[in-house]
């Protein structure tokens, strides 16, 4: 079993224990992934990019928690609607290819359609 299947058998039983899945329907955990999204933002939110580096160093354990969230929802949801979600990224990453051509896009932050 690989581990994303593993890990997210563990969340299923961890909901199923407590008969939450009449409150994870697709919008709500759609909503909850940017709950937890935004939790992990404010991490980040007035701090120049040397106060960053600092703080996440201070509040490692707070922000890898934030994340931890936003990757159980995530990996619920995924199973939830039938999503193969290492299938799904892979795919997603071969679109960005096509969309992101390194020779064009390297060292550039702008959109590909204005590449």
């Amino acid at each position: 079993m690989s581990e994303i299947k593993a890990i997210t058998e563990k969340i299923k039983k961890f909901r199923d224990e407590r008969e939450w899945m009449q409150f994870h329907d697709p919008k709500n955990m759609a909503v909850s992934i940017i709950l937890e999204a935004s939790e992990l933002l404010e991490h980040f939110q007035w701090k120049t990019l040397e106060e960053v580096e600092k703080y996440v160093k201070e509040n490692h354990g707070e922000i890898k928690d934030e994340i931890a969230d936003i990757s159980l929802y995530l990996f619920e949801l995924a199973d939830n609607l039938g999503i193969d979600l290492i299938e799904a990224m892979e795919h997603k990453l071969k679109k960005n290819e096509m969309k992101y051509p390194a020779e064009k896009a390297r060292g550039k932050h702008t959109k590909y359609n204005k590449l």
